[in-house]
């Protein structure tokens, strides 16, 4: 028979000798248990496990190195944490309020420790609903050091030993260092995904503004991401994101920091993230030139030391450029341009989607390109693109590769001849030339179109990229003198001793052969290339500025007459019908075009007194473009482009006023000598001159006293000096 008075839970406390042993027995479990926790939080830091503290009032974390456009515009940045610390008073109040209403709102009332919350988690866990209690310092202990604390274990021994060190070391910091300065630390410290570590990393990150400019939406979006940063990311999840969100809000509401009015206002707010999904894909060619040379410079400490770096780059030249450039690639494998063979670059990408990509990462199948914008002043790299896709290939085609110039080099031939004394009313045949080489074939160059026309001036000549003319030119000047002109432009790589280079048989860095112009934009100065203004320490100290380098290379007279007939390559030449004509680009400019006499190369190098813009085309491992491949036709239009979108942006260059000393006289471009009234007049044209190299005697072709004289040729009659 069952005795229900010993059974009933009611009447069973009422026997005191129970009630004794139950009561004992719980004192008993409570006193071993609290002596084993003792026992395991005097030993969970033996033997040097818990970290020391002594340096945190020193605490310095890494920082990355952030990279700015001329304009202030941040670009990107370099290190393996993204992060910028600020101050604790220089964040909106609504990220603190924000992250302390959902992470520990006692947090200025414990010690390190929130017993409250330990109690209520144990009492939820005991129902089944684990609950966390980690206070933002124990967080903190946790975020500063991970190997020691490692915050992955949750269960089990490793999990209690794990709890154990973070409240230790909790209860050390908060006897050590203020409440604002722990919370300072935390807010700097924190995960906040994609990188980006401290709410001013994750602030900019997301909304592309500082910490201490978000409203409260933003401020509870960052707070939301600090429980789980992959789960609640919002671009990855704008659902979860606002619904976390939301949660904060509500939170902020109920503990007083937000009225119900405005909580609910802001629960409503849109979620406006930046523009920009990450950190790349601007200017990335660029971003790595400027890495390398800074790594060169400061090592490791690029990446921890929080350096601010503001560079040359002009962010919307750099995007005209790019526009520019692929616009017309695009346009030459659409076969706008005449019919073209090769595998597209659409067509590699959709490959690439099917199966796996083949690309060593460095050259590619398809067609590239690569455009450099000088500041011709400066030598500040305005823009730099150097390729079609950094993704699928690094290598930098303006800053690495090695390409024959062609005709782009023929400038500099012209250049040593006026030098030398040889004015541009010079008379040379366009015919046939053999090169006796010894060991060699004869070397017998021929122009593009495989014609000759016949006596031109030197200045035809160079507008029509005759080959045979500054062969000719090259010549009589020698490969020493050749050579050394273009040394003193800045050209560094080797330039064999041979006559081919006067036809750019030479491979140049595309960066260095743009630069080179920049002494004809400046009327003899040639300024060196330059991607930093300065770099600055985290306290705004400049730790490197890099000065600006320019060297003059001709005098000012002779360096405008060699301008006035790059000139004529725009006006009438080769490139006129790519700039003026369908280009509409109407500036005072001078340039040349390049091509390679097999079809692999293709330039365009053109300047206006104010920028210096180089084009390059051609594929990685040497292969003829097309049919009919030319840099007036193929290169040309993309400069037109860039640079008409960057002067819709910017005052319109000046042009280059004559300077003091130069001649002028009307000369009959037939023969070279002075023009008569009996010359026809459409051969009858100003030309300019250094003094002494002037023509003085008057055509003898169209004269009534024709005597059979011979036009003024190189070493023909006249004052010329050779």
């Amino acid at each position: 028979m069952i005795d229900h008075a010993t059974t009933s839970p009611t009447r069973w406390w009422h026997y005191p000798r129970r009630r004794r042993k139950v009561l004992l027995g719980l004192l008993a479990g409570g006193l071993f248990g609290f002596a084993l926790l003792a026992g395991a939080w005097s030993r969970v830091c033996g033997g040097g496990a818990c970290p020391s503290i002594a340096g945190l009032s020193n605490y310095d974390p890494d920082q990355a190195s952030k990279l700015y456009a001329a304009d202030g515009r941040l670009i990107t940045d370099y290190g393996n944490q993204r992060r910028t610390v600020v101050a604790l008073q220089q964040m909106s109040p609504a990220v603190v309020a924000a992250f302390l209403a959902v992470e520990d709102q006692r947090f200025y009332r414990h010690h390190g420790i929130d017993w409250i919350r330990v109690i209520g988690s144990t009492k939820s866990t005991l129902l089944g609903n684990k609950q966390g209690f980690s206070t933002i310092t124990m967080q903190l202990a946790g975020n500063l050091w991970p190997e020691q604390i490692d915050r992955s274990q949750r269960e089990g021994l490793a999990g209690l030993t794990r709890k154990l060190r973070e409240a230790r070391m909790a209860l050390e910091i908060e006897r050590n260092y203020s409440k604002d300065k722990i919370l300072e630390l935390y807010l700097n410290q924190i995960n906040l995904g994609n990188g980006a570590y401290g709410v001013e990393a994750a602030a900019q990150r997301y909304f592309g503004k500082s910490a201490r400019n978000v409203n409260v939406a933003e401020a509870a979006t960052l707070a939301a991401l600090a429980k789980a940063p992959g789960r609640y990311n919002p671009r990855r999840s704008i659902r979860l994101a606002v619904q976390r969100r939301n949660l904060i809000i509500g939170l902020m509401e109920k503990w007083g920091k937000v009225s119900a009015q405005s909580a609910e206002a802001w629960k409503a707010y849109p979620l406006t993230l930046s523009s920009r999904s990450d950190y790349s894909g601007v200017a990335e060619y660029f971003v790595e030139y400027v890495r390398q040379i800074l790594q060169a410079r400061f090592g490791a400490d690029l990446y921890r030391a929080g350096f601010r770096i503001y560079t040359t780059l002009d962010l919307d030249l750099q995007q005209a450029a790019e526009r520019a450039l692929e616009a017309q690639l695009t346009a030459i494998e659409n076969g706008d341009l005449g019919r073209y063979r090769h595998l597209t670059y659409r067509q590699y990408l959709d490959r690439r989607s099917e199966q796996a990509p083949e690309n060593d990462n460095a050259f590619t199948p398809y067609l590239q390109g690569a455009m450099v914008t000088l500041e011709a002043k400066t030598g500040y790299i305005r823009a730099l693109v150097g390729g079609r896709d950094f993704d699928d290939s690094k290598f930098n085609r303006a800053t690495q590769a090695l390409r024959q110039a062609g005709s782009a080099f023929k400038p500099f031939v012209y250049a040593a001849a006026i030098n030398a004394g040889f004015p541009w009313s010079s008379i040379i045949e366009d015919s046939p030339v053999s090169v006796e080489i010894p060991d060699q074939p004869t070397w017998e160059p021929k122009n593009y179109d495989s014609k000759f026309e016949g006596p031109m001036t030197m200045r035809r000549g160079l507008f029509m990229s005759r080959n045979t003319i500054a062969v000719k030119v090259g010549l009589k000047l020698g490969e020493d003198a050749v050579i050394a002109e273009a040394s003193n432009f800045g050209i560094t790589t080797r330039i064999p001793r041979v006559p081919s280079i006067f036809i750019g048989s030479a491979d140049v860095i595309p960066l260095e052969l743009i630069a080179a112009y920049t002494g004809f934009a400046n009327l003899g100065v040639v300024t060196t290339p330059l991607a930093i203004l300065r770099v600055e320490d985290r306290q705004g100290n400049i730790v490197w500025q890099p000065e600006t380098r320019e060297a003059r290379v001709m005098d000012p007279q002779h360096a405008w007459l060699v301008l006035d007939g790059m000139r004529d390559v725009i006006r009438r030449g080769t490139a006129n019908g790519a700039i003026m004509g369908r280009g509409g680009f109407h500036y005072p400019a001078g340039g040349k075009t390049g091509t390679t006499n097999d079809g692999m190369d293709v330039w365009f190098i053109g300047f206006t007194s104010d920028l210096v813009t180089g084009v390059w085309m051609g594929f990685d491992k040497k292969t003829v473009i097309k049919g009919d491949a030319q840099g007036g036709h193929l290169a040309a239009p993309a400069w037109a482009a860039m640079m008409r979108e960057a002067y819709e942006r910017r005052p319109a260059p000046a042009g280059w006023p004559m300077p003091e000393g130069i001649l002028s006289a009307s000369i009959d471009e037939g023969t070279g000598y002075l023009a008569t009234q009996f010359c026809p007049p459409d051969q009858v044209r100003q030309e300019v001159y250094y003094p002494g190299t002037e023509p003085t005697e008057q055509c003898p072709l169209h004269s009534p006293f024709r005597g059979g004289g011979r036009g003024m040729g190189l070493g023909g009659s006249g004052r010329h000096r050779h």
